[in-house]
């Protein structure tokens, strides 16, 4: 058991409450309220000095890219042809890089306060030695954090029309089996699953119609969620309009792909009638707006999204699109990004903090995350507000984790029940000696060999 005692401010379900004690047993939070009885053997934590919030939860990311971020000759490209330069670079993904950079991008999240992430990793070099999805669980594991990746895909290289080498796509027949046997081996059904599966077909200019509905219906088959990129860019509306004959969303909608099961990330390019239809469908949206302004691909309309009733989630997006997986500043970011568009009023902190919390935990299909509440998973991130950097922001401090501050690391993260993160240092179980210098280190490794391979020093 644990015992978060006398929390500053807990942003609990119903209500914020200050003064108030957290019992976590096992995998749930038992009970909330004031002066606990403190149960024989409990690990009692002093929150007196800490901002209380459910788990942050990332809702898209690119894991193996933290290997090639911050690259000058990609630094000021924009999508299309940072994904002709950088794919020269991924089609050398080994097993090693995949699980460095997996553990890599999770111990960033986790330090940021993230206890539940997807990972929408598409690219399969021809020749790759071991099964990705099963060294991107092995890594989750042994930081100890809840994961729900996508199985996602390419079939269209530049021989057909596409932008990945031919070595990075694969048959189609291939990537459902692969699908298949990855949800029946990883997926677990259960509310308080530590792993679930996604599928996701990686964009619809790197996949055939043919291959989306497929997805689809393997997908609704198991009972499993689906997820691609959508509406990210002008060229990406320019080109379904000259392959298919019409709007990136339209190409959804006539494969199937849309419904309360699917989410898309970015969205930024959808117009009037097509914020009505995800709304009518209840399909979602994963908002990244570190990526899209590192790109310069525009500004999502969630402020319309949300008050249209479109589901909406956060997500720091892949780390070569936005140098980093810190998700408590992705959450300021969207603040700021949504009142660039809409003005001073145009969404406010504990919007925010909804979507990056019981939004990003719907997307993933997890209904008892996200909320601090009695019964609910044992999810909880605990940010110290009593520095420096957030004096005289304390009048409202869980907006002050928005407006104020400068070192978005947790103090404390819980995931079903257990310590990923302790005293701001990382601390799950599984690690058996790994530690944050060793991740590094081996993360680094991993990053100069692949641009070695690709020519690039």
């Amino acid at each position: 058991m644990i015992l978060l005692r006398d929390c500053f401010r807990a942003l609990c379900a119903d209500a914020e409450r200050s003064g108030v004690d957290i019992l976590i047993d096992g995998g749930r939070i038992a009970r909330i309220g004031t002066n606990l009885p403190v149960p024989a053997g409990a690990d009692i934590v002093d929150a007196s000095r800490h901002v209380v919030l459910p788990g942050l939860v990332n809702t898209h990311h690119h894991f193996y890219q933290t290997l090639t971020r911050n690259l000058p000759a990609v630094q000021d490209a924009k999508l299309f042809d940072w994904l002709l330069y950088l794919y020269e670079i991924w089609k050398h993904l080994d097993p090693e890089a995949v699980y460095w950079s997996s553990m890599l991008a999770m111990a960033e999240l986790a330090k940021t306060g993230c206890s539940l992430t997807t990972d929408h990793h598409y690219l399969y070099p021809k020749g790759f030695a071991d099964d990705i999805p099963a060294l991107q669980f092995k890594a989750a594991a042994d930081l100890g954090l809840r994961f729900a990746p996508t199985r996602g895909s390419m079939s269209r290289s530049k021989k057909d029309g596409g932008l990945p080498p031919d070595s990075t796509v694969q048959d189609e027949d291939e990537i459902l089996a692969h699908s298949e046997a990855t949800i029946r081996k990883f997926h677990d059904p259960a509310p308080d699953a530590m792993r679930k599966v996604a599928l996701a077909p990686c964009s619809p200019f790197s996949v055939s119609e043919d291959l989306m509905r497929r997805s689809g219906d393997l997908a609704r088959k198991y009972g499993v969620r689906l997820h691609t990129h959508l509406a990210e860019t002008g060229d990406e509306d320019d080109y379904c309009v000259q392959i298919y004959g019409r709007r990136p969303l339209r190409v959804m909608e006539d494969c199937g792909f849309l419904g309360p099961d699917v989410w898309f990330a970015h969205g930024i390019f959808f117009n009037d009638e097509e914020l009505d239809l995800l709304a009518a469908t209840k399909t979602g949206v994963a908002h990244c707006p570190s990526s899209n302004m590192r790109l310069g691909s525009g500004i999502c309309r969630v402020r319309e999204m949300l008050d249209r009733g479109v589901p909406v989630g956060l997500a720091v997006d892949g780390s070569a699109s936005n140098d980093s997986s810190d998700m408590l500043g992705e959450a300021r970011q969207a603040l700021l990004l949504q009142r660039i568009r809409y003005g001073s009023r145009g969404i406010t902190a504990r919007e925010v903090i909804a979507a990056a919390t019981r939004g990003g935990a719907a997307l993933l299909g997890y209904g008892q995350a996200g909320m601090l509440m009695e019964g609910a998973l044992a999810d909880i991130a605990l940010f110290d507000v009593m520095k420096l950097e957030y004096a005289g922001a304390l009048s409202d401090p869980i907006a002050a984790l928005l407006f104020s501050g400068y070192d978005h690391g947790v103090d404390h993260l819980i995931v079903n029940g257990k310590f990923v993160v302790r005293s701001r240092k990382l601390s799950g179980e599984g690690l058996g000696g790994i530690d944050e210098e060793t991740i590094r280190v081996n993360a680094e490794k991993a990053a100069r060999r692949l641009c070695a391979a690709a020519g690039i020093r």
